[in-house]
């Protein structure tokens, strides 16, 4: 598949961040994020609103910190050093959801899995499964599109230490429910990376309208389970993922070939045709 040229605009569920609210003259500014994201009509509203967040003080001084200082090799990066909203189709069967962004990867670049090792083993793997039109993406507004796929986090700022605290995670939450609430008649299959997503998933899948069984479902690479809808509607297919840290795929926890077996079984549990091997 030939690969858009580098200055294509940025795709359409992607703000830019001057689009973001100013919270000096934005008098709906979210510091509440449960009234603010309960108020978005859609995810180009919720996307849009949800990059002017402000409700952490310790994520927000942590995300602005790390724009300010920098790592050496991006020195010459304008941070995007804004909450990170969801990324892919509005109408999208197979939802991926991570844990939050890196403080030198989207929190730099301004999109979700951007400019770190974990987003070029997890692009790498869409494209291979014919699911992204490129391998590789390095910035915000570089062409890269996904194909029926939509990948967010639970927690949209970057903590210190990758480790959001249990307040933090409960004061986000209502982004990714209410991401989920509009994605309901669509969403057919998701994939938790990781522990913390699978955990925090779970209550939001309850509320969204899915029954999720008692005891809760444990965690684990390869874990499934079917939530049936409580309306009547098609049942939602989780699946657990290690998560595509290097902590996981540099010690072989999470190998290449592992990661796209399982995005392939969730691709088709979505009703999405991936290419095979």
């Amino acid at each position: 598949m030939p690969q858009p040229p580098a200055e294509e605009p940025a795709p359409a569920d992607t703000p830019e961040p001057a689009d973001a609210p100013d919270p000096a003259r934005d008098p709906d500014h979210p510091q509440h994020p449960a009234a603010a994201a309960a108020r978005a009509p859609d995810l180009t509203v919720l996307d849009r609103v949800v990059t002017g967040c402000r409700a952490c003080p310790r994520l927000v001084e942590w995300r602005e910190e790390t724009a300010r200082v920098k790592r050496r090799a991006y020195l010459d990066w304008d941070y995007w050093a804004r909450p990170i909203p969801g990324f892919g189709p509005q109408d999208a069967p197979l939802v991926l959801v991570g844990l939050a962004p890196a403080a030198h990867g989207a929190n730099r670049t301004g999109r979700i899995f951007t400019g770190d090792p974990s987003g070029d083993l997890l692009y790498a793997a869409l494209h291979h499964l014919g699911l992204a039109n490129r391998a590789l993406s390095v910035r915000h507004g570089d062409g890269l599109a996904l194909d029926g796929v939509r990948i967010t986090d639970p927690v949209r700022c970057a903590p210190p230490d990758n480790k959001p605290s249990t307040a933090e995670r409960d004061t986000c939450r209502p982004w990714i429910a209410r991401e989920f609430e509009l994605l309901r008649p669509t969403v057919r299959s998701v994939v938790a990376l990781g522990g913390f997503a699978w955990q925090t998933l779970l209550p939001v899948l309850d509320a969204a309208g899915w029954t999720v069984p008692r005891p809760r479902p444990r965690f684990g690479h390869g874990a499934h389970v079917t939530l049936p809808a409580r309306d009547g509607g098609p049942p939602l297919e989780l699946y657990g993922c290690y998560h595509v840290s290097p902590r996981n795929t540099n010690t072989g926890r999470l190998s290449t070939v592992m990661l796209r077996e399982l995005l392939r079984t969730a691709a088709r549990a979505a009703g999405l045709d991936p290419a095979e091997e």
